[in-house]
């Protein structure tokens, strides 16, 4: 079970909504560390995503983000902090798509 599920309706165009995941995806290799991988599919796109700490998946589809994270012991003591900073960034990334 995730400790962080984030969704949220993007009102965005299929290819915009899949550069938006894709940048997400280079954001967590480049600024945190992670190691990601990107499964395309019919109507659907999956980045899973895995760092000390942390693993979680992205799925993105014509209607909506949705984000699942789960926590290591140690990280989960800043989950709410987390989930504030997530929510932030994704407000911020689509505020600045439409």
């Amino acid at each position: 079970m995730a400790d962080i599920e984030i969704q949220r309706l993007h009102g965005l165009d299929w290819s915009s909504a899949q550069a938006l995941a894709q940048a997400w995806r280079a954001q967590g290799e480049s600024d945190w560390g992670m190691t990601c991988s990107h499964l395309p599919g019919e109507g659907e796109d999956r980045v899973t995503f895995e760092r000390a700490g942390a693993r979680g998946l992205l799925r993105v589809d014509a209607t909506q983000f949705e984000l699942q994270i789960t926590l290591g012991f140690l990280l989960r003591a800043y989950k709410s902090q987390i989930a504030e900073k997530i929510n932030r960034n994704l407000d911020e990334a689509l505020a600045g798509l439409r």
